[in-house]
């Protein structure tokens, strides 16, 4: 991006820590902007829980790892809830410690439970932050940092509205960075990877960084009917390929994807997926329309309900609930619907309001650092 020198504004060291964590959707967006900060010459640090996915993905691309005391921020009762706030007390502590030590010149968050203390402890020290909520409804962390931030990021335009309204002046609609390599597939790689026909269209079932039961379960039953029109290309998650499905035509199942993914996402005409913020925008992205199949209530605090809500009211996919009896024919006949008005969905994909969110996010961190 190279707003500044490497020494930044008046020859401050470039130092930032990024934090945010417990899923990869917590993770992959501060990977996005990664390249660019390490070749502007910042120092970067990241703070994450002690066994997060987030630390072995800091760690596997180099930057300095700071692990923490966390505890989990719960609206159910639960005996942990007795314990946890003295967890997150003593990781505010450790991240003063940090931050002390390194004297960071911004903090970026991407939210979720371990990103508290830092933000907190940042603030405590007269550290700027920036947090970014990628969901249409703020998470309970964000929530909770969003009085400590200098700024709120946010990737549904809407979600100003459930912001509190002393918020509301120090937020910004940036959208959502993706992964520009996705857009970058192989159509024959993807159909090499698969084994399957050029001639033929490919459904793409994809349940999450972590793949879902539920979704490979109504994906599977409905599987005899949707071979008759589709080929499906599905990613199930680790441990939960089903050998049994080894030898059917017209089927892959992948238990991960990495880079590979983009090759996936070249073959797709559609896709069945779960509502988690990073998957629906990187549909979005590469306007490929799709059924959502959002985690209900109960199994979830409804983000991806309300994800999928605003999806489907722009006009970028189906919404269905999940129900067990009925969801395999519900399936098959919301891939109707999609095929039915297939254009209309790429037509509203096209259309969308988007932003470059990569530079925006990168010029709100290099503003509230006050390199700019």
């Amino acid at each position: 991006m190279g707003l500044e020198g490497a020494g930044g504004a008046g020859g401050r060291k470039k130092t930032i820590i990024l934090t945010g964590g417990g899923t990869a959707g917590h993770v992959i967006p501060n990977m996005i902007l990664l390249p660019d900060l390490l070749a502007d010459g910042w120092d970067v640090h990241y703070i994450g829980s002690r066994e997060g996915v987030e630390a072995s993905l800091a760690k596997r691309e180099g930057v300095t790892y700071h692990a923490i005391s966390t505890g989990k921020l719960r609206r159910y009762f639960d005996v942990k809830n007795f314990v946890d706030p003295f967890r997150i007390v003593a990781g505010v502590a450790q991240s003063m410690r940090i931050i002390a030590r390194l004297r960071p010149a911004v903090i970026f968050s991407k939210g979720g439970f371990v990103a508290t203390p830092p933000v907190i402890a940042g603030r405590l020290l007269g550290v700027p932050s920036v947090i970014h909520e990628s969901d249409r409804t703020p998470g309970l962390a964000n929530r909770i940092c969003a009085p400590f931030a200098t700024k709120i990021c946010l990737s549904f335009e809407e979600t100003f509205a459930d912001l509190p309204e002393k918020a509301r002046g120090r937020a910004a609609f940036t959208g959502a960075p993706v992964r520009a390599e996705l857009g970058a597939g192989l159509r024959g790689e993807g159909l090499r990877m698969c084994g399957f026909d050029e001639d033929r269209p490919v459904l793409l079932a994809i349940g999450g960084s972590q793949g879902s039961a539920a979704l490979n379960r109504i994906v599977r039953a409905a599987l005899p009917e949707l071979l008759r029109t589709w080929q499906v290309a599905h990613v199930c998650g680790r441990g939960n390929a089903d050998a049994s499905y080894g030898g059917v035509k017209g089927y892959a199942q992948f238990e991960f994807v990495g880079e590979e993914l983009a090759h996936l996402y070249k073959i797709s005409r559609a896709a069945v997926s779960r509502a988690g913020s990073n998957t629906i925008f990187e549909l979005l992205y590469l306007r490929i329309p799709s059924i959502l199949i959002p985690l209900p209530m109960g199994s979830s605090r409804g983000d991806q309900l309300r994800n999928a809500t605003d999806f489907e009211k722009k006009g970028f996919c189906i919404m269905m609930e999940e129900n067990a009896e009925g969801a395999p024919g519900a399936l098959i006949e919301n891939l109707q619907r999609l095929e039915s008005g297939y254009d209309g969905f790429v037509r509203a994909m096209q259309g969308a309001k988007t932003r470059d969110a990569k530079d925006m996010l990168l010029k709100t961190i290099y503003g509230a650092a006050r390199f700019i």
